[in-house]
């Protein structure tokens, strides 16, 4: 079965989305803190993490962080929870390597939708390059498998929300490709404060992709409008 992990030192949500989960067949591990979080996320290796922000002695941001720079455990997707609604908080949590952001309080339908959507992308080919099989045009390969993008002979690794972007752009590459579209092929849904999800995700692409660019840039923003791959 399929294994989640909740951090949260709030112990009437803790259950709640255990109950919750339990009820739609996955097996759920829970921890109440975040040193004990960190430790169950290396022995067990859940599927998905669920964890919250403000938490005492380690909160969520430090563990988001220890388990993107931990090899073993770098690629499960990690959706915060948090009661703090401002934007920065969000960016702050895009910017380590987060996948998703809920803020509280939430309904457990919109959760379950989130977790589902993002294992979806644990699967060996994601969602998006699935669906459609260019894999190679120009100086261009996409490696599914590990998730990175080949330009000539150089190669980077993107994380999976990162990988589906770029796919998305490449199987559209000369055209424009809005926002919304981004948010139904990649997510799924659209999560809360969309544009800023958006730009933070393609800005950490656009980043990596200029690493072995060879100084030729891509990913054009259309502003008002949406993202293009240039090829």
């Amino acid at each position: 079965m399929t294994k989640i992990l909740v951090i949260d030192d709030d112990y009437a949500i803790n259950e709640l989305i255990k109950i919750n989960l339990e009820i739609q067949g996955y097996t759920v591990i829970q921890a109440h803190n975040g040193t004990e979080g960190f430790a169950l996320a290396k022995q067990e290796a859940p599927a998905l993490i669920i964890l919250d922000i403000m938490m005492p002695e380690v909160d969520g941001y430090t563990v988001a962080q220890r388990i993107r720079q931990t090899e073993i455990i770098t690629d499960i997707p990690i959706i915060m929870l948090t009661a703090l609604s401002e934007l920065n908080n969000k960016v702050n949590g895009f910017n380590i390597g987060v996948d998703d952001y809920l803020t509280k309080p939430f309904e457990i339908d919109e959760l379950i939708v989130r977790i589902r959507a993002l294992l979806k992308r644990t699967k060996q080919i994601p969602k998006t390059s699935a669906v459609r099989d260019l894999l190679t045009y120009k100086e261009i390969t996409l490696l599914p498998e590990t998730y990175s993008v080949q330009i000539n002979d150089k190669i980077q690794k993107l994380t999976p929300i990162e990988f589906d972007i770029f796919n998305l752009l490449f199987q559209n590459h000369g055209n424009m490709v809005s926002a919304q579209k981004l948010l139904k092929e990649v997510w799924g849904y659209e999560p809360d404060d969309s544009v800023e999800t958006i730009r933070v995700h393609i800005r950490h692409l656009r980043s990596k992709i200029d690493k072995i660019a060879q100084g030729k840039k891509y990913i054009e923003t259309i502003y008002g409008g949406g993202y293009k791959l240039n090829l």
